[in-house]
């Protein structure tokens, strides 16, 4: 089974890189073609269904930055081939494509997907505008132009696509 992996750069920085490269993969939610995502999007095809899960991981990658502002601010997911009993249903997900991982040792990287360098002024942005609209709840003073201002940063991420690396690329992932 294919499965799409949020992450952060350094999380990668301890891949094994030869030949290929191995990584330990940590216990978290990840993304794949689940029999709910086939049901959710009858008439895509398979390559239809693998984007909408690379992008669900995408966008929980955004969620792991936000979480851990002292990483480098892009986008990663990792694309990996696991055996189905690796997975198992996420329940209660909001998306369709989620699965949980329980962490796994070694595992072969079918390649890596990060944000471009310059990405790295949106993300901060969105992270930002996200501190902003909280502070602004907190004080009862929410508007919509911090809300605005959120999902313009948001747009602004979400419209950029990551680039593809070959797993032996890991060590020279350009950074902001």
């Amino acid at each position: 089974m294919r499965i799409y992996v949020p992450a952060t750069l350094d999380e990668l920085e301890g891949a094994t890189v030869a030949a290929g490269a191995r990584w330990d993969v940590p216990a978290r939610r990840a993304h794949a073609v689940t029999p709910a995502l086939a049901r959710e999007l009858p008439d895509e095809d398979d390559e239809g269904r693998e984007y909408e899960a690379f992008l669900a991981a995408a966008d929980d990658s955004l969620a792991l930055v936000a979480a851990r502002r002292d990483v480098v601010p892009l986008r990663v997911v990792v694309s990996l081939d696991v055996p189905d009993g690796e997975v198992t249903a996420a329940d209660g997900a909001d998306e369709p494509s989620a699965v949980d991982v329980a962490g796994l040792a070694g595992v072969a990287v079918v390649a890596v997907h990060v944000d471009e360098p310059e990405a790295a002024a949106d993300v901060r942005a969105v992270l930002a505008a996200a501190d902003e609209e909280n502070d602004a709840e907190r004080t009862g003073d929410v508007g919509a132009a911090s809300e605005a201002a959120l999902d313009a940063a948001l747009q602004r991420v979400t419209d950029r696509d990551l680039l593809w690396y070959d797993p032996t690329e890991i060590p020279q992932i350009p950074r902001p």
